[in-house]
């Protein structure tokens, strides 16, 4: 199978790769145009801010090629919210292929932001990510802006407040969590993506 990591200049494409690797997928982090159309499977992760990773999509010609996609698109954090219509990170268009807007975490005494750390993650939705025994579990979250549940919501998660872990449409998906980092759960949602 063919994999592409777009490079939006997150920095999580390692531990990505890794678990890829585990998957017995070689992937290799690409701004080529061609080879992001050419992949089977495509994967846009992120670690960072949303204002600079856009400007890097739209300094590689990326930001319509990745809106043409037909395969299977997934955004990892940072790359679930660049999916979304628009985020309150730098008041910044994303990519417009879910209608929905990131917003920050409220601050609040009882809840530390960013949201860091282990949380439960329940699916709202058979989808191409949560199949059969992988719909609920635990997953590793790093995130101060969330997307609110919506209908593209896939899968929920509570701090404080419900916000969507996972969302979808058509051929596009995103996770808030790191499935790289969130043991075997995360896993799960890599294979389902990968091979559903």
């Amino acid at each position: 199978m063919n994999v592409a990591l777009v490079d939006s200049g997150g920095a999580n494409i390692g531990s990505v790769r890794y678990a890829l690797q585990r998957l017995g997928i070689e992937a290799g982090l690409t701004r080529d145009a061609a080879a992001i159309r050419a992949a089977d499977r495509v994967i846009l992760p992120g670690v960072g801010a949303a204002a600079p990773a856009m400007a890097r999509l739209r300094e590689s010609g990326l930001v319509d090629v990745l809106r043409s996609l037909t395969q299977p698109v997934l955004g990892v954090c940072l790359g679930m919210q660049l999916l979304c219509a628009r985020s309150d990170e730098g008041d910044v268009d994303g990519l417009g292929l879910i209608d929905a807007n990131v917003q920050r975490f409220a601050d609040r005494d009882d809840r530390r932001v960013p949201h860091m750390g282990w949380n439960r993650v329940v699916a709202a939705a058979s989808s191409r990510l949560f199949v059969d025994d992988t719909r609920d579990g635990w997953a590793y979250f790093v995130h101060s802006y969330a997307v609110p549940v919506c209908t593209a919501t896939l899968a929920t998660c509570d701090y404080g407040g419900t916000f969507s872990a996972a969302i979808g449409r058509a051929n596009f998906f995103g996770v808030q969590y790191h499935p790289e980092r969130s043991a075997a759960f995360g896993m799960a949602t890599l294979r389902n993506f990968l091979f559903s």
